[in-house]
């Protein structure tokens, strides 16, 4: 029974859990980018912001919304014609990587608009009273203030993206999601099933609880 587990992980497994932290990683970081720009420019031109503009504004928060409210394998079939432009396949982890992004960006970006929200205005006016500009007041003041609250949302979306990845191994991007579709349940290997199962929970609280500590130590 070990030698079968040890096979098992060694030569299916394993890989593919590798393939899900691949792909968990490239679709946060090019989300994360996104997702920040897009929360600058909410921040910027909205009622209170320093650039108030309500048309740019209404146009980027409808945007944001409209995919996140897409559901994540409707969004992978619906954007195949720009994942092709993008990567030049619509099958495999690289593929997988462009809609995880364009998933998770808005998501992040309401994160990072939630996180920046919650500074203290105060703080905000103390930065202004000693003459620094707006670019000034962003990146050394609210961007630095809202740090533990970015920390602790984006160990959630690290999560989320994770699970992303396992309903994109339903199209043929690989990873532990494709395993367990592949072996778990079509094949009815309950042994790459459970390892799988065991090795996601795994995963994800070891992400959780190293969320938690970093949330601790900027805190």
């Amino acid at each position: 029974m070990i030698d079968r587990i040890i096979d098992a992980f060694v030569t299916i497994v394993g890989p593919a859990a590798m393939e899900t932290i691949y792909m968990t990683c490239a679709s946060m970081i090019f989300g994360s980018l996104l997702g920040f720009a897009i929360a600058i420019l909410l921040l910027v031109t909205n009622s209170n912001g320093m650039r108030p503009n309500r048309i740019i504004y209404g146009i980027v928060d409808f945007l944001v919304n409209m995919f996140r409210s897409f559901p994540f394998i409707i969004l992978i079939v619906a954007i195949i014609p720009f994942t092709r432009l993008i990567v030049g396949t619509s099958i495999g982890m690289k593929a997988a990587i462009v809609p995880l992004t364009i998933a998770m960006a808005p998501f992040i970006a309401r994160i990072f608009e939630n996180a920046f929200q919650e500074v203290d205005p105060e703080v905000i006016e103390a930065g202004r009273s000693f003459g620094m500009t707006n670019w000034q007041i962003i990146f050394h003041i609210i961007l630095v203030e809202s740090v533990p609250s970015v920390v602790s949302g984006l160990v959630l979306a690290t999560i989320t993206a994770m699970g992303g990845t396992a309903m994109a191994g339903a199209v043929g991007a690989g990873g532990l999601g494709a395993v367990a579709l592949m072996y778990g349940y079509q094949s009815y290997n309950d042994l790459i099933m459970y390892m799988t199962v065991i090795l996601l929970i795994i995963v994800v609280q070891f992400v959780q609880s190293f969320g938690n500590w970093i949330y601790k130590r900027i805190k």
